[in-house]
């Protein structure tokens, strides 16, 4: 399971993103940038959110630590912005926060070169979860204590928006590429070859269980199509594995400089 933390203090609205996420302060001192179950996005976001943070922490990549945030009534109600109060208000109960990075500083490519090997292992990283979200205009990349940390995957993994019904919509969707001509590490000369080779083989039927294991039930309840939540997260663990054994060439981009 995830860590689970309580809100104690709303503490500033993050307005440059769309879904107005926030930091917030918590029970255990720490401060959490919160996404909300009642943004535009629902609760599907925060999924995506979850389930590629995960994989990519399972990759070996740099993810901000991931919990799960309870939000009362009470603060959601003291706050006195009225299109921020409806939106806590409707996200009473669980959200997702991740861990609040004071200092860190938004990725520049131009002050922070990164070499081939990492860059490679990003970009596929993106590819295998369909992250158009990462572009030169908006790198959701931070920079840490000397490394580099992805952040914001709400955007991944639409094909929960649309589930395949059977194993020929399942082929079709895994096959999927996104366009990612404008990642922002494309100029680097990502080595997708060697990122795929080191990578694929991880991306197993247990790393992606071990990832929807920690998604609350209550945020898979009620899909349509879907008889209980573990049926959901079987879904997921069908996709993936379709994802990757299906050919390199149909979903993964040729970015290399």
């Amino acid at each position: 399971m995830l860590r689970e933390v309580v809100t104690t203090r709303y503490v500033t609205p993050l307005r440059e993103g769309g879904s107005l996420p926030a930091i917030v302060e918590a029970d255990d001192l720490g401060m959490y940038v919160v996404k909300f179950r009642g943004a535009g996005q629902g609760h599907k976001a925060l999924i995506a959110e979850l389930v590629s943070g995960e994989l990519g922490r399972g990759l070996g990549l740099a993810v901000p630590e991931l919990v799960t945030v309870q939000l009362d009534e009470a603060i959601a109600k003291g706050e006195p912005d009225q299109e921020i109060q409806e939106l806590l208000l409707a996200s009473v109960g669980r959200n997702l926060g991740m861990d609040y990075l004071p200092g860190s500083l938004g990725f520049d490519p131009v002050a922070f070169p990164v070499d081939s090997e990492q860059a490679g292992r990003i970009v596929w990283f993106d590819a295998l979860i369909g992250n158009v979200d990462r572009s030169w205009r908006n790198p959701n990349l931070l920079r840490w204590h000397g490394r580099l940390y992805l952040i914001d995957h709400g955007a991944t993994l639409i094909f929960q928006h649309n589930w395949p019904r059977d194993a020929g919509a399942l082929e079709k969707s895994a096959r999927k590429a996104v366009n990612l001509e404008d990642h922002v590490l494309a100029r680097f000369a990502p080595d997708l070859r060697a990122a795929d080779a080191q990578l694929a083989p991880m991306v197993t039927s247990e790393a992606v269980d071990a990832a929807t294991a920690l998604i609350p039930d209550e945020w898979l309840v009620g899909e349509p199509g879907f008889d209980s939540p573990d049926d959901v997260r079987r879904a997921f663990r069908d996709w993936f594995a379709a994802r990757v054994r299906a050919p390199r060439s149909d979903w993964l981009p040729e970015l290399a400089r």
